[in-house]
């Protein structure tokens, strides 16, 4: 014999689905907010102040970037794009991580092998950022973000 859904009953079902999908909610909210610091400059007027004039820098040297990832290698070649001769790199910084999350954040040592420069860093699979920051020896930064994409 079945029961009879009354009134009560379906303020409880009601009630609990809504609180199920109220919980579900806040707990995504709670991971965005904790896993992603969400701040690329501290102060973005001030950080735009010279941005046309690095920006110009930047391209007058001329530089393009290719990357590669295998067998754990990450491989940047950082080249003059008219005569393809390696550019004049004085350091180089990179920021390896996921677009969404701090707690993947890296930052492989580079060594110069053979025109290109070389790290081994181990790679999940998945979409990787690689931001890069090199300086080339009259002084002039040169910044770059780039994706990478690792099979699984």
């Amino acid at each position: 014999m079945a029961r009879e859904i009354t009134g009560r009953h379906v303020l409880i079902g009601t009630v609990s689905a809504f609180s199920v999908i109220i919980a579900v909610n806040l707990y995504m909210a709670y991971s965005a907010i904790s896993t992603f610091p969400g701040v690329e400059a501290q102060n973005t007027y001030y950080a735009s102040q010279n941005f046309n004039a690095q920006l110009k820098a930047q391209q007058a040297l001329g530089w393009e970037v290719a990357q590669d990832y295998a067998d754990g290698q990450l491989v940047l070649k950082i080249t003059n794009e008219k005569t393809g001769a390696p550019g004049d790199v004085e350091d180089l910084q990179v920021l390896i991580g996921r677009a969404t999350e701090a707690s993947d954040d890296r930052l492989p040592v580079f060594v110069r092998e053979a025109g290109a420069f070389v790290a081994p860093v181990d790679l999940a699979p998945g979409k990787w950022i690689l931001r890069i920051e090199a300086l080339a020896k009259d002084g002039t930064t040169f910044r770059q973000q780039r994706q990478l994409y690792v099979k699984g």
